[in-house]
């Protein structure tokens, strides 16, 4: 069997490289299309994958699509692929535009994983506007629409026009990796700048407005505790003014940006709660890798997050109180820290990349 992903950004390949080894070991081909093929993963390029680039952007009105639309139709009658499975809303829209025509005359399959539709519940209206109905247009020529969350799962049944609806839970967590890290605990805290007794909050994700990092600095400012610092892991377009929001506050000397980092098993070792207070999200793989860590979490009470953590550890994405009062509430109460482990852990298991992978290689066939 010859698959091609499609991906807008190669960043994206490095949710596959398991998957794409069985699939690999199994007999069959596998190949890339995206915008940006320097940052795909190198062990593609060490297996043989096809690498091949394509002039899409992230914006719907990027000019480059319409010349993927004709890229993409090219590649795949080239190389007569068998499936073609794209990822991300724009990459998908340019795929399917692609492959339309190609889908009853030779026989292609078009899978799409929507990782998170940009409309949902609560989403601005120029979301729906845009994306619902180029998502509704473009259902009618997939074969299997993959969704990642029940939120979108009930949605896509409902108004999609796919052949086939699929929950898949997410793109899998390696639950070893991040369960087993060793970490010299005293030593990372130390190189952070924690004091001894400090209670770790940590958030791993972009600095981008989507993310909303600012309310829990916000909360954090309300409740005044000199024990608890946060440690922000992560780089983005909008790093320069959440620092400079940062520094304004009257906990601002608790507030630790780290910026990429590649030890994230370890800092979730480090840390005593992880949080994610994004405005929106598909499925969160850094809330999942915390859970993984067997490190309690609280969240945005938004989709994605609902499919992870109970009700009572989630929170409005602005609501400064509720977040203060959680964050206390961890800080306060080892037993509820363990009562959240214990239900994480549990939780988490059925999001294994293991899991993902077997239902994965069931849709693919051959």
């Amino acid at each position: 069997m010859k698959i091609l992903y499609v991906f807008t950004v190669g960043g994206m390949s490095t949710f596959f490289p398991d998957l794409t080894r069985k699939l690999l070991d199994r007999g069959d081909q596998v190949d890339i299309a995206c915008n940006d093929t320097d940052r795909v993963k190198q062990c593609y390029r060490d297996w043989n994958c096809g690498i091949y680039k394509l002039s899409c952007g992230r914006s719907p009105m990027s000019s480059g699509n319409r010349k993927a639309i004709k890229e993409i139709r090219e590649l795949v009658e080239r190389n007569q692929y068998d499936i073609v499975h794209c990822h991300s809303p724009v990459a998908a829209f340019c795929t399917r535009m692609a492959c339309k025509d190609l889908r009853k005359k030779d026989g292609l399959k078009v899978f799409y994983t929507a990782h998170g539709f940009h409309f949902f519940k609560g989403a601005p209206a120029k979301y729906w506007t845009v994306f619902y109905p180029l998502e509704r247009m473009c259902s009618k020529w997939t074969d299997v629409l993959i969704t990642i969350n029940e939120e979108d799962y009930q949605r896509a049944s409902r108004k999609m026009k796919a052949d086939e609806v699929i929950y898949v839970p997410g793109v899998g967590v390696d639950i070893g990796k991040f369960r087993d890290a060793e970490c010299d605990r005293e030593t990372l805290r130390n190189e952070i700048g924690l004091p001894e007794d400090a209670f770790m909050l940590l958030s791993v994700g972009a600095l981008i407005d989507r993310k909303n990092l600012t309310s829990v600095m916000t909360a954090l400012d309300i409740l005044g505790n000199e024990k608890i610092h946060y440690v922000v892991v992560g780089e983005g377009a909008k790093e320069k003014e959440i620092k400079e929001y940062a520094a304004s506050l009257k906990c601002a000397d608790r507030i630790h940006f780290l910026g990429r980092r590649e030890d994230i098993p370890q800092l979730c070792k480090a840390a005593d709660c992880f949080i994610l207070p994004s405005f929106q999200e598909g499925l969160p793989v850094a809330l999942m890798e915390a859970m993984a860590s067997g490190l309690p979490a609280l969240g945005a009470d938004i989709r994605g997050v609902q499919d992870l953590i109970s009700s009572e550890r989630r929170f409005a994405p602005t609501d400064y109180d509720c977040i203060a009062e959680l964050v206390d509430k961890m800080y306060l109460s080892p037993k509820w820290r363990e009562e959240a482990i214990a239900e994480d852990v549990s939780k988490i298991a059925g999001f294994s990349e293991e899991t993902v992978n077997k239902q994965m290689l069931e849709i693919y066939g051959g």
